[in-house]
């Protein structure tokens, strides 16, 4: 599947990031951390800016923060297929708090996005990917996305031609820019 160029932007360190603590689609600001890691993608999205990219944010604030500061005052769409995936009653949990209270399910999900989407009551992988696929396919030229963590490696992944077991083992760099090509990915830093 072919897909036009996409600059993809994950949102800066929040207040939750830093505490291990699962966001899914509940709001935490970003850290003084995370504003530096939106200042740094907001140097490497210079020169990709001046190409006029129709860019697109998450409905959600720490990447309306991020989208407002990484991209200098462009304007962007929200689009709510971005959001974060709903990791139901995992929300406002720590990772610690999830083991010691669901020790089978995350015993079994070594990795975030497994184990977001095997949460009780939340939105599964497969309608995650759905909405991202939906999203992807939509885009009509060049864009810049600035979304979230696992939405990355999913979006990643579905370029590259991943394995769901290949995406949840991607990186999820802060303040770094993923141009996403031709069934490739590069990383500005």
């Amino acid at each position: 599947m072919q897909f036009p160029k996409i600059w993809l932007l994950r949102h800066g360190q929040t207040e939750w990031n830093a505490e291990h603590r699962i966001q899914g689609q509940l709001e935490s600001p970003l850290s003084v951390l995370g504003v530096e890691h939106a200042r740094r993608q907001a140097a490497l999205m210079v020169p990709v800016l001046m190409q006029n990219p129709t860019c697109y944010a998450s409905p959600l604030g720490r990447a309306q923060q991020t989208a407002d500061i990484a991209l200098g005052g462009a304007p962007f769409v929200t689009d709510a297929r971005l959001a974060e995936a709903y990791a139901g009653a995992f929300q406002g949990m720590t990772l610690e708090e999830v083991a010691a209270e669901y020790p089978d399910i995350h015993g079994a999900n070594p990795r975030n996005l497994d184990l977001f989407c095997e949460a009780p009551g939340g939105e599964g992988y497969g309608s995650f990917h759905a909405r991202i696929l939906d999203f992807m396919q939509s885009l009509t030229g060049p864009s810049v996305v600035v979304a979230h963590g696992l939405l990355g490696q999913v979006m990643r992944g579905i370029v590259c031609g991943l394995s769901r077991d290949q995406m949840a083992a991607l990186p999820n760099g802060q303040g770094c820019v993923y141009v996403l090509e031709n069934g490739m990915e590069t990383v500005l830093e």
